[in-house]
């Protein structure tokens, strides 16, 4: 168990260090642009290991904590020395901080686009046509009448290109009545199925609830793309992704899904040591997942996080004045409480899921 959880810490730092830079590298570059000064580019906490001062005056290091990263703006300091206001974040417009703040998230989401493009003109987009080629016995599938042939047009109005987009949303829509629009021997007609709710695991052998309609399409394909619609496909898909994580959140808010299924950073780098075994391909995917996954949780709207701050700017915009340093200093504690417990507990299922305290327990016994 130890030794696997080594074994994974490379990929995982690699893997990590690559997305927290890519986030970072967003908030610094509007910054500059704004004409804001920034005295530190950090990946990782705490002390530094190494560094260099740049000609603009940022000093970029690498610190003893790997797990995450940040910039330090000209006046976020301690307050030790007076900021000079023409280079100062918080003398800039609440047009220009908001800039700045949500440069990182964007940057994310434009990793995961100009990563996917470069898929799609490379190695190809997975695509498989949207015809029905079997039908499992006794599923959704075959008590709603869907049969093999049947080319699956729409679902809940949305429109449907490929097999994949069935599959995605399918999967997320469990015990829920679907509204299928197909084409059967030239005849457009509507079906309504309702996808069994079933249990599976992932490659951690993490369980988790899904939809499954029982219905399989031919041999995947993958079509490679031009430039132009290399990076319409990755926008197109890099927009599903993120729907399918925020109804996913939804789910779990509303008690649809168990949060036993959150998991951590122990999970994740056990995640990233599998997914570096399969090859270079693989851990690039997990990349784009994973970026776009750090993109939209900054966004959420939680004091501490870029969407938080989103939060703040807009208030201040309404008001003509930022809120109170008290009222601010109070928000940031409760969302640093939040995600701290939000860690915590992922944390906790990563180590039940890999039987930690059972190993602990027998050790002490």
């Amino acid at each position: 168990m130890i030794h696997g959880l080594l074994s994974s810490l490379l990929p995982f730092l690699v893997v990590l260090t690559v997305l927290v830079f890519v986030h970072e590298l967003g908030h610094y570059l509007i910054a500059r642009a704004a004409g804001v000064q920034v005295d530190v580019f950090s990946i990782g906490f705490g002390p530094e290991l190494f560094g260099f001062n740049d000609r603009a005056g940022t000093r970029w290091r690498f610190s003893a904590i790997p797990l995450g990263g940040y910039v330090a703006m000209h006046g976020e300091g301690d307050g030790s020395e007076e900021p000079d206001p023409a280079v100062s974040f918080a003398h800039k417009s609440v047009a220009k901080r908001a800039a700045v703040v949500i440069a990182g998230p964007a940057a994310n989401f434009l990793f995961a686009i100009v990563v996917l493009a470069g898929l799609f003109m490379t190695v190809g987009q997975p695509y498989s046509v949207p015809v029905i080629s079997d039908v499992t016995a006794g599923s959704a599938a075959e008590r709603a009448g869907l049969k093999p042939g049947d080319t699956i047009l729409s679902i809940d109005g949305s429109g449907v290109e490929r097999f994949e987009d069935i599959q995605q949303h399918v999967q997320l829509n469990s015990g829920t009545s679907l509204d299928i629009r197909i084409r059967r021997d030239g005849v457009e007609q509507e079906i309504t199925a309702t996808p069994d709710v079933v249990t599976s695991k992932d490659t951690l052998g993490n369980e988790f609830s899904h939809g499954l309609l029982g219905i399989r399409s031919g041999v995947v394909d993958y079509r490679r793309h031009g430039p132009v619609d290399a990076v319409g496909g990755a926008a197109q898909e890099t927009w599903g992704m993120s729907k399918a994580i925020l109804v996913a959140l939804g789910q779990y808010i509303a008690g649809k899904r168990s949060t036993q299924e959150l998991a951590g950073p122990v999970g994740i780098a056990q995640l990233s040591g599998q997914v570096a075994q399969a090859g270079v391909l693989p851990v690039i995917n997990l990349m784009v997942i994973l970026s776009i996954n750090l993109g939209l949780i900054n966004l959420l709207p939680v004091p501490m996080l870029d969407g938080g701050h989103l939060v703040f700017f807009g208030i201040e915009a309404l008001r003509g004045k930022p809120l109170g340093q008290r009222v601010r200093n109070f928000s940031f504690g409760v969302g640093y409480a939040l995600v701290l417990t939000l860690m915590v507990f992922a944390t906790w299922n990563d180590l039940r899921r890999l039987q930690v305290f059972d190993f602990l327990q027998k050790l002490m016994s």
